[in-house]
């Protein structure tokens, strides 16, 4: 059966498989001290503009995200997120679990506002009893969100200025990066990107890759012993080749938004396809369309979906992700269920 249930249903792109295979009995050093690992890390810093950047390759998002966080709060601080954001809703307490509380402000489409984030902060140190609660130690946002929404440049630097007002590092989870740099919809290059944050990551695992994400700390602000801290979460890979290689071929010819364009082609034809029941205008290559319990039923032995959220009426609002590697072939057979 066809799926649409995310990015990251097939394996690797050919390209990354022949490289792991021409690779494959060439004798280098673990955890990351390979050279296949430092030319991906010099093919990132360029790409990116930030040729002084600390670049660590981490084995998932899950991993990336719960590890960056502990490693850049102190013991009593908390990371402040979107209600809808990625660490609050779909990472199982990963970031509580490390000893972190995410504290959560309004959504808009998946988007945090700079007023509302700098409304939080002023509440928060406003408070006599500050010293008594978690403490704002980081701002987190993901781009894209999990609405498919993409921060405008505008919006980025208006949540870097309230960062940079209380003191706070900005991470920007870049799980599906690729696919927000390459939609029409976004006005950022990933070096602007790269200078509006704190710590980024580039996602491998939903953008061609078979695992791994790469994290970037743009201004070479890495923190101290960051690498022991990967270990400590389980986030190093023993074999950190196999990420080295998967993300030396990902920026080498410009593959890595090559193939996120493709996928953003791909999510414009299945937006065309449900284009009169878009639960949000959406981007990037997650599209959101609104259908009743029964049209559900009706597609879902015929293409995988998921279900995102139950509206007041009863009815559904599904999402379908394309990805490097969906087909056009896939999407005429998604046209040709839905369609009478």
């Amino acid at each position: 059966m066809i799926s649409f249930t995310c990015d990251y249903s097939e394996g690797a792109h050919p390209l990354i498989l022949e490289a792991l295979a021409r690779t494959n009995m060439i004798q280098a050093p673990g955890y990351g001290e390979d050279p296949f690992c430092e030319s991906a890390k010099a093919k990132i810093r360029e790409a990116c503009g930030t040729p002084d950047a600390d670049v660590f390759f981490l084995v998932g998002g899950t991993q990336t995200n719960s590890t960056v966080i502990a490693a850049m709060l102190r013991g009593y601080e908390g990371v402040v997120a979107a209600q809808t954001g990625h660490i609050a809703v779909h990472e199982a307490g990963a970031v509580e679990f490390s000893g972190h509380k995410v504290l959560t402000i309004p959504q808009h489409e998946g988007k945090m506002h700079a007023d509302e984030l700098a409304a939080y902060l002023e509440a928060f140190h406003a408070d006599g009893s500050a010293d008594h609660m978690v403490q704002p130690g980081m701002v987190y946002i993901s781009f894209p969100t999990e609405y498919g929404t993409l921060y405008s440049k505008a919006e980025l630097e208006a949540i870097k200025a309230v960062c940079l007002r209380f003191g706070l590092p900005l991470f920007v989870d870049g799980a599906r990066l690729g696919y927000g740099l390459a939609s029409p919809g976004c006005d950022l290059t990933l070096p602007e990107l790269a200078a509006l944050c704190d710590v980024f990551y580039i996602g491998g695992t939903k953008v061609g890759a078979l695992c791994g994400e790469a994290v970037v700390f743009p201004h070479g602000n890495a923190p101290a012993h960051f690498f022991t801290t990967v270990k400590q979460h389980g986030a190093l890979l023993a074999k950190g080749r196999l990420l080295g290689v998967q993300f030396d071929t990902l920026f080498t010819d410009g593959l890595y938004l090559e193939i996120s364009r493709h996928a953003i082609e791909m999510a414009k034809r299945v937006k065309a396809i449900f284009r009169d029941r878009l639960y949000i205008d959406s981007p990037s290559n997650q599209q959101f369309p609104i259908l009743t319990p029964a049209e559900a039923e009706a597609l879902r032995g015929k293409v995988q979906f998921e279900v995102w959220e139950t509206l007041p009426d009863g009815r559904l609002v599904t999402r379908f992700a394309t990805s490097w590697a969906t087909t056009p072939e896939q999407v005429d057979y998604l046209e040709s269920m839905v369609k009478p």
